[in-house]
């Protein structure tokens, strides 16, 4: 295993960070916060003109047919920036999911129009108890002659707002085990009967209840094979939770920065608060978190990158971002005093951005959950 970059990576990073310090800075994170849309079209092109949208998009259909790895790299630096928008739940979650279920016409649609940035899409999934499991799909689709016929609602769809596509996960069979009978479909996100309602979030990202009463979808828009959806569900979840991670280690690694560079300007009786040993200690274990994450999440990553099954491996990252993630902020947060939690500071921005990606995708229990099925299978 080698969990060196390469030099093409190395210029990836680098491009990132360099062109996010720019086009996204503080100011922009705060004001897309009290942006309606959460993004802005001028910003999304530009990092379509880069290739970021279709990064792990085969080349085939327009994309860059880039790694995993390639797409960790770019996740990190979009997380120390604090990188709003929708590109999570469209060049993570939907690229990944309609390159692995989607039939070749599907691909060639819409795959294209999701590298070259003409397309948002989200994913919803998730309904009334929040929980990333077979059994807590209830929202319905029936067949009605040449279209199926939704009928439900999701509740924290991303982007819902601004999203042309949804890949809505419905259940198409009864009396069977919870994770038989649930089919994939892709629906235009302006069709009749889509209604799309804020929650209100400490993040501040843009989450919405999505309300579908009788929407009609034709028989073509169906993902996968029909039935058979949450096999593809459960092996992009295993990915996504890597990507929100490695996103979360993009944050932690920038409290850390700034909590650092904190203590050596900030003076207290004289003496730069980095030279007593309880700061001082407060930063090892901070970096005993965020590195002891790195190579988690990169070597999860890597495993992602060379095809190699890392079910456990996955959620065990997950898992050690929700508790390590949060261990740096709180950290960050008393070192840096008042200061911290005051609204015109950075650190309050993390804080809000890794408590809500701790439950993303399953919180740290739930991961614990699933890493022990593992080991007593």
């Amino acid at each position: 295993m080698d969990l060196s970059l390469t030099e093409e990576q190395e210029m990836l990073k680098k491009m990132a960070r360099d062109f996010l310090s720019s086009e996204s800075p503080k100011s922009f994170v705060r004001e897309m916060e009290g942006d309606e849309r959460g993004y802005t079209p001028e910003l999304w092109k530009k990092m379509a003109e880069l290739g970021w949208m279709g990064l792990v998009i085969p080349e085939k259909y327009g994309g860059v047919g880039g790694s995993f790895l390639d797409l960790a790299i770019l996740l990190e630096e979009m997380g120390r920036a604090l990188l709003p928008g929708p590109f999570f739940p469209t060049g993570v979650l939907s690229s990944l999911l309609i390159s692995e279920a989607g039939s070749e016409e599907q691909k060639e649609d819409i795959l294209v129009k999701l590298a070259n940035g003409e397309l948002i899409s989200t994913l919803a999934l998730t309904e009334a108890d929040g929980e990333y499991a077979a059994a807590s799909i209830n929202t319905e689709a029936s067949l009605d002659g040449d279209e199926y016929v939704i009928k439900g609602s999701k509740l924290f769809v991303s982007d819902a707002h601004v999203s042309d596509l949804m890949i809505c996960v419905t259940r198409t069979t009864k009396d069977v085990s919870p994770e038989e009978g649930i089919s994939l479909f892709l629906v235009e996100s302006k069709s009749p009967g889509v209604s799309c309602t804020a929650l209100r979030t400490l993040a501040k990202d843009k989450q919405y209840e999505v309300i579908l009463d009788q929407v009609r979808v034709p028989k073509n828009r169906v993902l996968g094979e029909l039935n058979k959806g949450w096999f593809y569900i459960e092996k992009i979840l295993t990915t996504a939770i890597v990507a929100k991670s490695i996103e979360m280690l993009g944050s932690a690694q920038q409290i850390l920065e700034m909590t650092a560079e904190y203590t050596k300007e900030r003076v207290q009786f004289g003496h730069p608060i980095g030279s007593y040993q309880a700061i001082q200690h407060h930063c090892a274990n901070m970096l005993i978190d965020v590195d002891g994450l790195r190579f988690l999440a990169y070597k999860t990553a890597w495993m992602i990158s060379q095809g190699i099954p890392c079910l456990k491996e996955a959620y065990m990252t997950k898992a050690w971002a929700g508790d390590a993630c949060r261990r740096v902020v709180n950290l960050g947060t008393q070192v840096h005093g008042g200061l911290g939690i005051m609204k015109e500071h950075d650190v309050q921005l993390y804080f809000r951005r890794i408590v809500g990606a701790e439950l993303l995708l399953g919180s740290a229990d739930f991961c614990r959950e699933r890493v022990s099925q593992e080991i007593f299978a």
